[in-house]
């Protein structure tokens, strides 16, 4: 018979009394056992192989609380007034006295309690109508109390009035359903020969040193079931958000990009100037930008804020005639919250006019958005450009079909677009389940932008939506989901 130890010793421990019912206590003393888990272990064993049938009997206990044990040792509180009132003489049973006597968090409370009993105030004096009746329901209710603290007892053996108050009142009882289970064999099990359930050494690790003799020729090795369900380990791992960052971190570093960093606050002229947008587009106003309050300005190099006011309202010398309106350097200085990270690419190209690179980056941006499955006032942008002599745009939509194609989607199309520093702009679009979905734009920096810098080479830039790149790759409907704090729903997510 294929049976471990501990079910050979349950089960010929329960041979010994083959019609009898066996509790927890019976077979832990039977066995000789101290934990129920072998109980259980065993139990659930032999029932699986037919021989033991598990009964059940579900059934709610009620024992003392804590208030209830300090009840028991210095009495109910109802009690204890209703104690002091009978030793006083009627016209000293006001509630002055009482409150003198007792705590204020027990005198009030325990007047309630009496009240409940028949006991009012008359001209500022405890009058009870049935002073007896009143004594017989306190003693009632200070014998139940006592009856628990021998132990928990069975709720159905209770009186159903008290136990009905008692859970009432907060910390006196404590009501649990306990499941109490019994074992006996079954018809196979009563029918198995009990000297064929001696316990043998068993094998449960095969070692080095048990391979190098031959004592494992002989030996008896402990069953094992690879088909028994397990718990699914629940071990730490990167949130799926940072794994997709990682991810497409390594795809540009794989095509050859350096990747650069920026701060979060930033002046509007870096922000929205430097990239031509004018002073009264729609995207510098409140409703759209968190501009700060402290600090209300950030410094800008004047030769930058001289340079962005004659492209501006002229044009300088890039060709262009500019927006025509005056340009208001104030403006210019206004503290915020970046609204896109091409402020860190412009940066760079200022630092390093005359050095070609290619760089991307990888960060949060912060927009006045209403929340919706689509939208979030905090998000993150995959941005970054070609800044170099031969830079054009079939080198910018190359660049992008190549980095969608390593993140999964081959199917790449470009879509003829407007922005206000790219000239030509181009939207880019993935095929997704059949449809095509717009993942962000690009296009060629216009001379307005670049010019002012110190560099004349076309800049091939975009600017790529993370989270709705997210939701596809993690195949979500709502992109809410990426930042609840629901561990379970995470779990669930592709590991990427």
């Amino acid at each position: 018979m294929d049976l471990g130890n501990n079910e050979r010793r349950m089960l010929r421990v329960m041979l010994s009394k083959p019609d009898h019912s066996w509790s927890l206590e019976q077979l832990l003393s039977a066995t000789g056992w101290d934990d129920q888990v072998h109980v259980a272990g065993a139990g659930a064993g032999l029932t699986e192989a037919g021989l033991v049938e598990v009964f059940e009997e579900r059934v709610n206990s009620v024992s003392l609380g804590e208030e209830g044990s300090s009840a028991v040792s210095v009495g109910l509180l109802e009690a204890r007034l209703w104690g002091w009132i009978s030793e006083q003489q009627p016209n000293d049973r006001t509630m002055a006295a009482l409150s003198s006597e007792f705590e204020r968090h027990e005198a009030g409370p325990g007047v309630g309690l009496l009240k409940a009993l028949g006991v009012r105030l008359e001209a500022g004096s405890m009058v009870a109508e049935d002073e007896g009746s009143v004594s017989s329901v306190i003693e009632q209710r200070s014998a139940f109390i006592e009856s628990l603290s021998a132990g928990p007892l069975k709720q159905s053996t209770l009186d159903a009035d008290m136990v009905s108050h008692f859970s009432s009142r907060k910390g006196l009882i404590v009501v649990e359903e306990r499941v109490s289970r019994n074992w006996a064999l079954t018809e196979a099990g009563s029918s198995v020969d009990a000297s064929m359930l001696e316990e043998v050494d068993l094998i449960g690790d095969v070692t080095p040193e048990l391979l190098q003799g031959d004592d494992w020729r002989d030996a008896r090795f402990k069953p094992f079931d690879v088909n028994a369900p397990t718990p699914t380990p629940a071990g730490g791992r990167p949130h799926p958000m940072q794994a997709l960052i990682e991810m497409i971190r390594s795809v540009f570093l794989e095509m050859g990009f350096s990747e650069i960093e920026g701060d979060f606050v930033q002046s509007a002229g870096w922000n929205m100037d430097s990239l031509f947008i004018p002073q009264s587009h729609p995207a510098r106003t409140m409703q759209d930008t968190f501009y700060l309050s402290e600090p209300k300005q950030v410094e800008v190099e004047q030769e930058y804020l001289d340079l962005w006011a004659r492209v501006h309202e002229h044009g300088h010398d890039t060709g262009s005639r500019g927006w025509g309106t005056p340009f208001n350097q104030e403006e210019a200085k206004k503290a915020l919250l970046r609204t896109h990270t091409t402020v860190n690419t412009v940066r760079h190209i200022a630092e390093n006019p005359h050095e070609p690179c290619r760089v991307f980056g990888i960060g949060r941006v912060f927009r006045q958005e209403s929340i919706d499955r689509t939208h979030l006032p905090e998000f993150y942008q995959i941005e970054g450009i070609i800044h170099e002599s031969e830079a054009n745009l079939p080198m910018l939509i190359s660049t992008l079909k190549t980095f969608y194609s390593k993140m999964g989607f081959p199917d790449v199309r470009v879509r003829p677009a407007y922005f206000p520093y790219t000239e030509p702009s181009v939207e880019v679009d993935v095929m997704w389940r059949g449809e095509w979905l717009e993942l962000g734009g690009s296009g060629i920096f216009r001379p307005e932008v670049t010019e002012p810098l110190g560099t004349e080479w076309p800049v091939c830039a975009w600017g790529l939506g993370l989270e709705r790149l997210a939701m596809l790759i993690l195949e979500l409907d709502d992109i809410r989901e990426l930042y609840q704090p629901d561990l379970e729903r995470l779990r669930r997510m592709p590991i990427l």
